[in-house]
Order: structure tokens, then C-alpha cells, then sequence
């Protein structure tokens, strides 16, 4: 019997596949220590089916199958919003040393007086770079640090005794976190909409505001990738009606020594340290979202706050915290490679990361808004929101587009969002990519439009080159496979 293997064959089976009976990964020691029976034996599941393999196959299997991931050690990756930029192995390793990885949360603050100083002067670093200069490293991510920012709005009033104040204003371009989080925090959401331009419609917003405005809550840059021109006259409306002003600054890589937050009225604002400050992305966490607010807020932040005293260096409760939000004092390792970052870059690196980005990201829109529709014919920010509208009337969607993306070795954009553009797919080139990068981005886009015309069978069957092809999503999101079976 001859048997013919394709020479260019991978075994992709799952690990489950692969199971022999009897087969070991490794055998543990006989245990030193007595046996305990578990208090409740019966909370063992007895159908847990685990494969049974070696190390060595184990080993290999996870080592092709971390060769299939796109990432942005190995592909372009303009996910909008998110800020997918290169991070610097040398912070890693930074954050790997002893004295920063060794210690414990709870060791007396005498003990860690480096790690805390480390904490108080990058407390004073995001200070400076948003003009804001009450700090507090606590929130474990972005979507909680807007929490303990609208916490904050919301004990300030109270010390007011304004407790009519229930109402956050967020526009209809928010990101969906915003809306969410005002609801946790207590607040009623109303929505103001968006002008022609992609800006805050002002006159919508006047007649939104009265005395029972708590907070705005903006994205500046906006989710449209814009600055918002009417910023001045928009806090403004809020403070002369009693109001608070949040910046969503999620994402700060287009105002670093350009734009302070602070000075343009904006009272509380959060940032994700791994889009702005190079910490890494994903997997679930560890993350951090530092919360930034003025002076006059400060008393009000979430504990702890690093200090300084005649002492040294202490974490303390600030006067009227809104309290612990967390455990301990966030992710240290995370708030490390943050400072190592930005230490190394300085004022004037750090002012041409944005400049760069925005470069970048108005670069790839003036090249592609012949064939892609645009928001609005002006400058962007870092980031640019294209309209894949014309496309789809020629029977292409944007998740069509993202899919041939793919076959390049490119990562898709943001797809439909914001959600009031329609075939929305924000790219954000961000400042680690090549200008050769972003000519190859904008050719394999041009490529793609011409395809709807000359082969539109390539675009609607993509990706081609990779293991998994297009799936059923309809099957998939409402019938799906969450556990292995054997075949047949």
C-alpha cells in the first residue's frame, strides 16, 4: 500500500486528536506530605476528557500554533482605537528585575521605598502630559479607570450636596464603554449627536444642558479620529452650567507634548497605558488605566495615591477617596514598563511619537479617500475612519475587505465602528510603522477595490492563505462548538 503525504503538510490536529491512552507529559513525585481529602468531594467533575500526550508534542503544537497568530512583532496591524504599536523588549525587561518583581503588596512601605517612588514620579509624569495633576495608578484598565473618574464627578457633587446632578451627556460617537460605565456609576445617559463634520453638534448640546448635567463625557481625539474643533466653547457649556467635563483619553498617542487635556477645560480623564505607552496588549490583563483629574478633584481619587513625605515615599488615602476599587495598588509590572517608556523617550520623543502617528494615519487617508469615502475631508488625528459605503454598493462589505486583508498578512481594521458610519473601518497606522508599510497598507487597499470589478470571487472567498478559511458566523455565533467530541 503506498501512501502519498503532501511534503507541505502541517498537522494541525488538536491536542485532544492526538491522544493515546496511557501517554505522559511527565510523571509527578510520590507527595512528602500526608493526603487530605477535599471538604466536598462531589464538586470534582468526573467527565473532564484531557488529552493525553507528551511534552515534546505539546511543545510543538503550541509552538506552530503561535507561528499562526498575527501580531505586531509579525504583521502591520492598524486596529483603530486600540493603538497596536511596537513595545520595546528592554522594558520587559525592566520590569523583570528583582527588586521591581519580587516584591509583595502587602511589605511594609519602608521596604519598597524604589517601587513607590517609581509609582509617585510616573503619577507626576501623566500629570504633566495631560494637566491634570491628581493621579491614582489604581484602575486595573481603561474601562474601570472611567468608572473611578465618573466616581469621582459623582462624589464631587455630592460634598456639593448637588445631589440632582444624575445625568451624563455622552455624544453619539462615544466609544461603548462610555454609556456603560456612566450607567454603573449611577448616572442616566442621554445622547448628543454629531454634526456633518463628526464634531459635537454645539446646539444639540446646549439645549441637552441643565442643572441635572453631571458630567460630558468626549474621546478626544474623537472615535471619528478628529479633534474637536468647538473644545473651548464645549467645556465652556458644561462649567457654566455646573457640569464636569471627561476626556476619554483611552488613547493619547496624538496629543503627547502637543495638547494638554487639562488646559482646554477638561476635568477627569483616564488613559490605557498600553495604547499610549507602549505596555503590552491583550490576552485579558494584566492592564492599567491610570485616572487623572484636576486639583480641586484630587482630594476625591480612588486609593491608593503614591507620595511623597519628609519621611519618603508612602501610598496613602486620599482626603474623600470614593475608596479601594482593587486590590492592592494595580498592575505595578504594567505601571513599570510605562515609566520605562517614558523616561526613555523624554519630552521631545514622546511629542514625536503623536507627531508621527498623526503623520502616518493622514498619510494613508490622503492616499486612499479617491477609492474609500472619508468622515470629513480634513485633517485626521492618529487615526483615520474610512467608509467602505461605495464598496458595498458594488457588493463588498467591509468585513469582506477586512477578510482579503488577511491573505496579505495584514491584520483588519476596526470594523463598523463607530457604529454612525456606515462599513466603518478605522485603520491607525500609529508611529512604529515604516512610511514602506504604509505604501504596501495602501496598495494592498487599492488592489482590493479594483478585485470588486476584475475578480470579486478572491474577495468574497477570503482569506486563501490561511488554515482556517471563512467561516459560517451566522452558524457560529448562534450553534457554537464549545466543547471537543471525537469524530463521528
Amino acid at each position: 500500500m503506498t501512501i502519498t503525504i503532501d511534503a507541505n503538510e502541517v498537522d494541525r490536529r488538536l491536542l485532544m486528536d492526538r491522544s493515546l491512552a496511557g501517554r505522559r507529559a511527565f510523571t509527578l513525585p510520590g507527595s512528602d506530605v500526608p493526603e487530605q481529602s477535599l471538604p466536598d468531594s462531589s464538586l470534582l467533575r468526573e467527565d473532564v476528557e484531557l488529552p493525553e500526550i507528551s511534552q515534546l508534542e505539546v511543545i510543538r503544537y503550541f509552538s506552530v500554533l503561535s507561528q499562526l497568530n498575527f501580531s505586531i512583532d509579525t504583521n502591520f496591524y492598524p486596529l483603530g482605537s486600540c493603538t497596536m504599536k511596537y513595545n520595546p523588549k528592554i522594558n520587559d525587561e525592566l520590569s523583570s528585575l528583582p527588586g521591581l518583581s519580587d516584591i509583595h503588596p502587602l511589605q511594609p512601605d519602608e521596604t519598597v521605598q524604589g517601587a513607590i517612588r517609581l509609582m509617585k514620579d510616573l503619577q507626576d509624569d501623566l500629570g504633566e502630559i495631560t494637566g491634570l495633576p491628581g493621579v491614582s495608578l489604581a484602575p486595573l484598565a481603561g474601562a474601570q479607570g472611567e468608572y473611578a473618574g465618573l466616581l469621582v464627578a459623582r462624589a464631587y457633587h455630592a460634598s456639593r450636596h448637588d445631589e440632582k446632578r444624575t445625568i451624563a451627556i455622552v455624544p453619539d460617537s462615544a466609544h461603548g464603554t462610555n454609556p456603560a460605565s456612566a450607567a454603573m456609576a449611577g448616572l442616566e445617559v442621554v445622547t448628543v449627536r454629531s454634526d456633518e463634520q463628526g464634531n459635537v453638534d454645539v446646539e444639540n448640546l446646549r439645549e441637552l444642558v441643565n442643572e441635572k448635567t453631571a458630567v460630558f463625557m468626549l474621546t478626544m481625539p474623537s472615535t471619528l479620529g478628529l479633534f474637536e474643533p468647538n473644545i473651548l466653547d464645549i467645556t465652556n457649556i458644561i462649567h457654566d452650567a455646573g457640569g464636569l467635563v471627561y476626556a476619554d483619553g483611552a488613547n493619547l498617542n496624538a496629543l503627547l507634548g502637543l495638547v494638554k487635556l487639562g488646559d482646554l477645560g477638561v476635568d477627569i480623564c483616564h488613559s490605557n497605558l498600553h495604547k499610549t505607552f507602549s505596555t503590552p496588549h491583550g490576552g485579558g490583563g494584566p492592564g492599567s488605566g491610570p485616572v487623572m483629574v484636576s486639583s480641586e478633584l484630587a482630594k476625591f481619587l480612588p486609593t491608593p495615591v503614591a507620595e511623597q513625605t519628609d519621611h519618603g515615599y508612602v501610598l496613602s488615602q486620599p482626603a474623600m477617596s470614593v475608596g479601594s476599587i482593587n486590590g492592592f495598588h494595580g498592575s505595578f509590572s504594567i505601571v513599570v514598563r510605562a515609566f520605562a517608556y517614558i523616561k526613555a523617550l523624554g519630552c521631545e520623543g514622546l511629542k514625536s511619537v503623536s507627531e508621527n502617528a498623526i503623520i502616518g494615519a493622514n498619510y494613508i487617508q490622503s492616499k486612499l479617500k479617491d477609492k474609500y469615502s472619508i468622515v470629513a475631508d480634513r485633517y485626521c488625528m492618529h487615526e483615520t475612519v474610512l467608509s467602505a459605503a461605495n464598496q458595498k454598493k458594488r457588493g463588498v462589505s467591509g468585513l469582506d475587505i477586512a477578510k482579503r486583508l488577511l491573505d496579505f498578512g495584514i491584520h483588519a481594521p476596526t470594523m463598523y465602528f463607530p457604529l454612525i458610519v456606515e462599513e466603518a473601518l478605522m485603520v491607525e497606522p500609529t508611529e512604529s510603522e515604516s512610511k514602506e508599510t504604509l505604501d504596501h497598507f495602501i496598495a494592498v487597499m487599492r488592489q482590493i477595490d479594483d478585485e470588486i470589478d476584475r475578480s470579486p470571487e478572491l474577495i468574497f472567498d477570503a482569506p486563501h492563505e490561511l488554515p482556517v478559511k471563512r467561516l459560517d458566523e451566522v452558524a457560529a455565533a448562534r450553534k457554537p462548538v464549545l466543547r471537543w467530541s471525537p469524530e463521528g
